[in-house]
């Protein structure tokens, strides 16, 4: 089935394409392969990024809405990312980046697509974890700014994942979250009190 990828915010394309159009931009970036990118660069697939702030003991998901990032293609295939942010002056280009969750991104994006149920994209980052997830929301018409991971939707640990969770298998929320929930669960120090 086709993802249904929610639109970015046009300010945030906008602030994309001028940072591509910017040698100063690409030079300081430190993304050797977009340094290197034989013919013209463009964003695409852009999808939503929610952070994960914290989990109650219910399964219940905090998340908020911290930019837009866009895989930058050059030919073939995405040599790099960007991100945007929302800033009191409205959507802004943030940073160049490249790393092994770029090619972690497409690939799992690659799988959503063979999947029989149709998505809508994001991803879903946890700090306190280090972990990136593709997050597949169930409801294609919600807009992608907004919203939190329902026990229905999917999760698609992205490469690398933290030790114990497997990287590319999709896990229901409802299933992932309990895990997570006791991951970053503060531990009680011996002799603390409870």
């Amino acid at each position: 089935m086709p993802l249904h990828v929610p639109p970015a915010p046009a300010p945030a394309l906008r602030s994309v394409l001028t940072a591509l159009s910017s040698p100063t931009a690409v030079r300081e970036a430190r993304t050797p392969s977009l340094l290197r990118a034989q013919g013209p660069a463009t964003p695409e697939l852009p999808l939503p990024v929610h952070v994960l702030d914290r989990v109650t003991a219910e399964g219940v998901s905090a998340t908020r809405l911290a930019g837009w990032r866009f895989l930058i293609r050059c030919g073939d295939r995405a040599v790099a990312a960007a991100e945007t942010m929302l800033t009191p002056d409205g959507w802004a280009f943030s940073r160049f980046f490249e790393g092994p969750y770029i090619t972690s991104t497409e690939r799992a994006l690659r799988q959503a697509e063979a999947m029989p149920q149709p998505y809508q994209p994001r991803l879903l980052s946890v700090p306190s974890l280090y972990m990136l997830t593709l997050w597949l929301h169930e409801d294609c018409s919600a807009d992608g700014a907004v919203g939190h991971p329902a026990a229905t939707d999917l999760l698609v640990p992205l490469a690398p994942a933290p030790p114990g969770i497997a990287a590319h298998r999709p896990h229901r929320v409802a299933e992932l979250l309990p895990v997570l929930t006791h991951r970053v669960a503060p531990t009680r120090l011996l002799g603390s009190p409870a």
